[in-house]
Parts: C-alpha cells; sequence; structure tokens
C-alpha cells in the first residue's frame, strides 16, 4: 500500500499522465527545514507549506481516485517527519488533526482549502498558478500559497465546475460557478487568460450577516436600520447601489431577514448566492448555453415564470440587462416590497442604469414613460461604498418621491460624512441624517411602525 500515490524519481510530471492505479516508487523527500522559512505561530501557515510539500512528492491523479483512509495511511509518516523536522510542538491530538485536516485538503480543493475554511477570507484570488491573493477586512494581500503547475491548478478547477456540471476548456474559456457553501466562483482559463487559468471565489460567510452585526463593523447606524426595516415591512421596494465588492449582496441577504416568514419569496440570480431565511423560498438560478449554444435560460425568462408562481415578492440578486424592465413591471403590479441590486456609484447612477437597461429590452417607451416607471415602482435606494481603507459603509439612504416634470426626484435621509483619513490610511466620519423625514412615515405609522423623536435630526451624531 505505501507508495501507491508517490511519484517516481525519474519524472516530476509523471503525475500528468500516469494511471490512477500505477503504484510508484517513493522518492527521497527534501528536507522540510530547508525547504520552508520560520512559521512563527501561524497554523494556517504551517498547514499550507506541509500541503505544498505533499504535492512535491504525491502523484496528483491517483490520488483523484483514492479514499480519505487511504491517504491516511500515506501521509501520516510523512506528517510526523514534517513536524519532527520543523520542532513544532503538537501533541498526539493534534497531529492527527493536523493528518486528518490535510487529507480533507487532498481530497478537496488543494492548497486552497484551508483558505477556504478561514472565516475571516472573503476573496480568494488565483492569478494562475503561481500566485494566490487574499482579501481579508478588505485589504488585499498576497498568501505564500501556490500550486506546483498549471496542470495540478487545472484539476482543482474541473473539480469545481464538473460539481455542477459545467465545463470549461477552450472551447468555453469562462464559466460562472458556485461551491457547495455557496461562495461564488468565476474561472477563465486559456486563450482569453493569457498567462494561465485565473479564478476568483467570492466566499459568504456560514452565519448570514444582519444589519445589527453590520453595525458592529460601523458600517451602518441604529437609526439608519430602523428606516430599512420599517421600509421592509411597510412592503417598500428597494434598490441596493454599490460598486463591485462594496457589500451590496450582504446588505440585501440582512434587509431579507426582516422580511414576515408567511410571505412567498422568490429569488432570481445569476449564480445563487442568497441565504434567506425564510421557510417559503423558491430559488431561480439562470443557465448558461451547452456547447451547441442551446438551453440558455436568461434572468428575463426567470422573472416571467416568477410572476406564475404566486410570488408575494420577487428578490432579483442583481440586475444587468433587460429584465429590468420586468422587474419594474412586477413591483408595480402587486408585488410590492421586491428588492434588487445594481453596480452604480451614486442614487442618481442607479437610476440612469436602471433606465439605460429597461431601453434594452426593446418596448417602444419613451424616456419619460422609463423614468416615470422607476419613480411609481423604486421606493429607497441604499448606496453602499467600500472605502480606501477596505471598509464597507452605507454611504446614503435615499427616497424616491416621485417625478418633476421629466426628472425623478431624490431626497436623502441619511448620509456618510467623511473627515479625514488618517495617517494609517484609515477613513474617519460619521453617519448624519439630513433633516428630511420619508414621505412613507405616516403610511408606516397606520400599520404600526413608528420612528424615533430624533431619528432625523442632523444635528445628532447617529
Amino acid at each position: 500500500m505505501l507508495g501507491r500515490f508517490i511519484k517516481g524519481p525519474g519524472d516530476p510530471k509523471v503525475e500528468a499522465r500516469a494511471e490512477p492505479t500505477a503504484a510508484l516508487a517513493v522518492v527521497p523527500a527534501p528536507s522540510p527545514v530547508a525547504e520552508i522559512e520560520s512559521y512563527g505561530d501561524d497554523f494556517l501557515t504551517l498547514k499550507v507549506e506541509l500541503h505544498r510539500h505533499l504535492i512535491d512528492r504525491f502523484n496528483l491523479t491517483a490520488l483523484e481516485i483514492a479514499s480519505k483512509d487511504e491517504i491516511l495511511v500515506e501521509i501520516r509518516p510523512i506528517v510526523r517527519e514534517f513536524v519532527r523536522a520543523r520542532a513544532v510542538p503538537l501533541n498526539a491530538r493534534e497531529l492527527d488533526l493536523l493528518t486528518s485536516d490535510t487529507a480533507d485538503e487532498m481530497l478537496g480543493l488543494g492548497p486552497i482549502e484551508p483558505l477556504l475554511k478561514d472565516e475571516s477570507i472573503t476573496d480568494i484570488l488565483i492569478n494562475t498558478h503561481k500566485r494566490v491573493f487574499i482579501e481579508r477586512r478588505g485589504i488585499v494581500e498576497e498568501t505564500p500559497i501556490r500550486f506546483r503547475d498549471e496542470a495540478h491548478l487545472l484539476r482543482v478547477i474541473n473539480k469545481i465546475v464538473s460539481a455542477i456540471g459545467r465545463r470549461v476548456d477552450e472551447s468555453s474559456p469562462m464559466v460562472d460557478a458556485r461551491l457547495e457553501d455557496g461562495s461564488r466562483v468565476n474561472i477563465a482559463v486559456r486563450p482569453v487568460s493569457v498567462d494561465g487559468p485565473l479564478v476568483s471565489i467570492r466566499k459568504f460567510s456560514k452565519n448570514p450577516y444582519s444589519l445589527e452585526r453590520l453595525m458592529a463593523f460601523n458600517s451602518i447606524r441604529p437609526p439608519m436600520i430602523e428606516l430599512l426595516r420599517i421600509a421592509v415591512q411597510a412592503r417598500k421596494s428597494i434598490l441596493v447601489s454599490g460598486g463591485t465588492g462594496s457589500g451590496k449582496t450582504t446588505l440585501l441577504n440582512a434587509l431579507s431577514s426582516y422580511i414576515p416568514s408567511k410571505e412567498r419569496l422568490i429569488t432570481i440570480e445569476d449564480a445563487a448566492e442568497l441565504q434567506l431565511q425564510q421557510p417559503h423560498v423558491g430559488r431561480l438560478e439562470t443557465r448558461p448555453p451547452n456547447v451547441e449554444g442551446k438551453g440558455e435560460v436568461r434572468q428575463r425568462e426567470l422573472l416571467k415564470n416568477a410572476l406564475r408562481m404566486r410570488p408575494d415578492r420577487i428578490i432579483v440578486g442583481e440586475v444587468r440587462g433587460e429584465e429590468a424592465f420586468d422587474m419594474l413591471q412586477a413591483m408595480n403590479t402587486g408585488h410590492e416590497g421586491s428588492m434588487t441590486t445594481i453596480h452604480a456609484n451614486t442614487p442618481r447612477d442607479a437610476i440612469s442604469r436602471l433606465e439605460q437597461m429597461v431601453g434594452m429590452a426593446g418596448m417602444p417607451m419613451t424616456h419619460d414613460s422609463i423614468r416615470a416607471q422607476i419613480a411609481s415602482a423604486i421606493d429607497i435606494i441604499v448606496q453602499t461604498q467600500r472605502l480606501s481603507d477596505g471598509g464597507r459603509r452605507v454611504t446614503s439612504i435615499s427616497e424616491i418621491t416621485g417625478m418633476e416634470g421629466n426628472v425623478v426626484q431624490l431626497q436623502e435621509i441619511y448620509h456618510f460624512v467623511r473627515r479625514e483619513v488618517t495617517a494609517e490610511g484609515k477613513v474617519v466620519g460619521d453617519f448624519r441624517a439630513t433633516g428630511v423625514r420619508p414621505r412613507f412615515a405616516q403610511e408606516a405609522a397606520t400599520l404600526g411602525h413608528h420612528f424615533a423623536k430624533d431619528a432625523f435630526n442632523p444635528q445628532v451624531a447617529l
């Protein structure tokens, strides 16, 4: 049994073409002390380097058909040798745990498996097999993780896409996929990726964020939370606007937690990311065309179908095309309280982008009629932004109050005011009310929802 998965000494690339069942001779292992630098107390770094040490010795193709028990038998003495040579103070239980975790990583997504398990990491960015970056607390940093070669990275990529019935190769070099935990994956390979495969993984917390949890990160303040809670429960349609990585989907998840559990919700997404907690949720997801260019299902078709599924509210992960027209129609015809997100830098830009998307539907509508549809359908625009220090803030909450001439009228209720940037690059600022009360406050009062006395006082820091 021993040595079944170990590479032969004569060919470092043997794993790319060897038969999976071929027993290969053990190659003398390089000294772990000479191979790696000091770890300090970073256990994650220890696991990463141990994984690199192992993949340099193992036939990766053979490992694909191995069970965890078989891998444990093979790697246990190698892990023990690695830890002893490094003088890492581990007891027997910790050594068994490290061995088991390492086996899981070899059966999982290889070198990036520790990163997927680290809940403090929000993004994993793989720039070919040579470099791996992560985002933690809004800051992007490079890691010591490497794949052995491009073939090794492609094996991990194929493991991701095959799990959801997709494929990625020269004929279909780009794919949007998701992992079992809901994390979103975007992959580009040759020929569109010039230097080698590019992989972006957007992770999602196992415990969905609430607005109260976002408040702990100073992303929002209590009066703003109360305004949004009342808006959701009063069935006001909400558009979350922001740039890439600004926290739009996280905020949409948090807002959805205020929807009453008795309502039927239908979610529509390109790649399923939303984590709604209500019991009555139907999830729809787009489908790309197959190799023959057939079978594509777009968001617009899903929206039309969702209207026949008797939803109380429709939640669209992100509008980015002609489906915006059908979404506005739904919000105007009995599905008030629906929500979606859009890429835009300001609330006014969000309205302009929405107008352009409705025009993409090809309907014979004038600009004035499109704007009237938007003003009638959308009640609240929440603007999110990722600041220069990596922090994410709700920088504006605005209400659409109707039309004046041919202009959609906006009134800002809360906004984030930047004061300064410290020498360490930290953005300092506070949240303020503008002094404007929302127009739906009276309607909300009839439903039993009341705002605090000083909730909209511009002289009071939130």
